[in-house]
């Protein structure tokens, strides 16, 4: 199980790659979470929606209400092109960590 605090500074760049594949309601979001992470990453609707919420109004991501084959009523997420970008400079500070912890962890010499 992943930290509170890093699941919640990943989110964003989680999103945002989720949403390159198209567009997607929230409970789906959820879903592709729990299923790419293996059941690492939780995240709960309490959650995920506000999150939602903050990037839409920052133009990261545009939503529509649309009626699914069930007769429910659902709002669909999608990325726009500022989102695009977006996570194109996510993904560079995210391998930029990346490549930092990989050389500091590499195996440690063994005890004598």
């Amino acid at each position: 199980m992943v930290s509170k605090v890093l699941a919640a500074a990943s989110t964003k760049p989680v999103i945002l790659s989720i949403l390159t594949r198209g567009e997607i309601y929230g409970y789906q979001i959820i879903q592709n979470v729990i299923e790419v992470s293996g059941g690492t990453l939780e995240w709960s609707e309490g959650m995920l929606y506000p999150v939602l919420h903050r990037m839409e109004k920052e133009g990261s991501i545009q939503s529509q209400w649309r009626i699914s084959e069930n007769g429910r009523r659902r709002k669909y997420y999608r990325l726009t092109e500022k989102g695009r970008r977006e996570l194109e400079l996510e993904r560079e500070q995210w391998m930029s960590v990346h490549k930092v912890l990989s050389k500091l962890w590499k195996p440690l010499p063994a005890l004598d």
